[in-house]
């Protein structure tokens, strides 16, 4: 019986990609604070000014236009071999779906820039066709023709499927998450400072089931004393050294 690995990954797996951190040291947001205005929910449902702003920043970010690096194609090899049965993450640039993990095993648990939809209608929406179309249409709204209101476009505002602040995480997107980690015969945290609930509650989660935590973030976080196995390098280079020795390690018991 192959080995099951549930992973979180936080923004450390994406700066190592050159998406620039939202909340360390050096964080976008720590050192733009009006930024965060992007992403409330009260100000984009308001403002036409807002939606604005908001969709041409989220356009022009490093979010949008990232390509994934090293470490995420390392996790799309764990999951070819078998061994992955649960991608959590708390980064919203939509990279694992670009690096070519399946959607089944990927949970936004913050949701995704990838796809948009309407807030009337639940219509959904590839961001990438919206993005194509702002600067015709820089505050988007749906097209959708609904049939029971006499063929007209429904007119409902668009937003990216990102949780924004003052929205409820994804439902079931937790319970699906604590099910997997605490069936798990490892779960690793990559890149995540697990300071952000309720994704933090998933390391003591694993404690509790008995299923053994690897920590992997350059700086310290407030569960390392349950990490069975604590990693201070460079995610780039050390999650595809991980995942490698994984493998190999799966293929000797197997033979």
């Amino acid at each position: 019986m192959s080995k099951k690995i549930a992973v979180l990954t936080g923004a450390g797996i994406s700066t190592s990609a050159g998406i620039p951190d939202f909340r360390g040291p050096d964080g976008v947001w720590t050192k733009h604070p009006e930024q965060t205005k992007v992403y409330d929910i009260d100000a984009f449902l308001t403002s036409q000014k807002d939606r604005e702003y908001s969709w041409r920043w989220q356009k022009e970010s490093p979010v949008w236009n990232a390509q994934p690096g090293t470490a995420h194609k390392a996790l799309v090899k764990l999951e070819k071999a078998g061994l992955l049965t649960l991608l959590a993450t708390q980064n919203f640039d939509a990279l694992h779906e670009k690096a070519g993990n399946s959607p089944d095993i990927i949970v936004n648990l913050h949701g995704t820039i990838g796809t948009s939809h309407c807030m009337k209608c639940h219509a959904k929406y590839a961001t990438a066709d919206i993005m194509a179309r702002l600067d015709e249409e820089p505050d988007p709204h749906c097209h959708r023709r609904l049939k029971y209101q006499g063929d007209m476009p429904c007119n409902g505002i668009i937003k990216t499927d990102v949780v924004y602040f003052g929205e409820m995480l994804p439902d079931g997107a937790m319970e699906k998450s604590m099910r997997l980690v605490s069936q798990a015969d490892e779960f690793w945290v990559i890149g995540s400072t697990l300071e952000v609930f309720p994704a933090a509650s998933l390391a003591p989660v694993a404690a509790q089931a008995g299923v053994p935590v690897t920590i992997m973030n350059m700086g310290k976080t407030q569960y390392d004393n349950i990490a069975t196995r604590l990693i201070h390098e460079d995610i780039a280079v050390a999650l595809p050294k991980l995942v490698d020795e994984t493998i190999a390690e799966a293929q000797a018991d197997e033979q």
